[in-house]
């Protein structure tokens, strides 16, 4: 694996590990409630997507073994571009049901090399 490569894998699996320790224990209401916690949340997913693009760009088949790559980048753009319309529950449920997969198969791909 290209040292570049490993390198925006590192980032996503930092990021997604920095949402998990701001996410654990919370509720959705407690999300909601913290704007703090929002932006932390949402800036974490960005670095995420953002770092997924770049690993696009300089190695689409090893990209690919991440689950819904393509997906994950867009929601970037959508927090990003449409931070306005952001629905908090969207957030907060793939927080709880998208991020523990994500933080694995991220995990196993750095395990490899």
């Amino acid at each position: 694996m290209r040292r570049e490569a490993k390198k925006y894998l590192y980032d996503i699996h930092q990021a997604a590990e920095l949402i998990t320790g701001f996410t654990v224990g919370k509720t959705l209401a407690d999300y909601q409630g913290d704007a703090m916690l929002r932006s932390a949340v949402e800036r974490q997913f960005e670095i995420i997507g953002e770092a997924l693009a770049q690993l696009v760009r300089l190695d689409e088949a090893l990209a690919s073994r991440i689950s819904e790559y393509r997906r994950i980048i867009a929601f970037r753009n959508i927090l990003i571009h449409g931070y306005a319309e952001v629905d908090h529950r969207i957030v907060w449920d793939i927080v709880e049901s998208k991020l523990p997969r994500l933080r694995r198969e991220v995990a196993a791909l750095l395990e490899e090399d």
